[in-house]
């Protein structure tokens, strides 16, 4: 399945997209030079593909990419950092 990365700042989200439709989403808040990921998402239908890890992956690097530091407050994105130490130097 092909899917698009996406900032819907409009929303204060990454979404993950197929097409048209929606596979997750993780909800952030933005202040400054940081940003809390506050949820993540994966749809049923779209659930143990890997997308949750494809969304924080592509997260942190878009907060790398934009020098900001990050929040994690969302336990899967908390739990990601733990199990990939490349992404521990953006947490604030």
């Amino acid at each position: 399945m092909d899917t698009e990365f996406i900032d819907a700042s409009d929303r204060s989200r990454y979404e993950l997209r197929s097409g048209d439709q929606l596979v997750g989403l993780i909800d952030y808040r933005l202040r400054d030079d940081a940003i809390a990921l506050v949820h993540t998402e994966v749809l049923p239908d779209f659930s143990g593909q890997g997308h949750a890890a494809t969304l924080a992956r592509a997260a942190l690097d878009d907060a790398r990419a934009r020098c900001l530091r990050v929040v994690p407050s969302c336990p899967y994105v908390a739990a990601y950092i733990g199990k990939h130490p490349e992404y521990a130097d953006l947490v604030r």
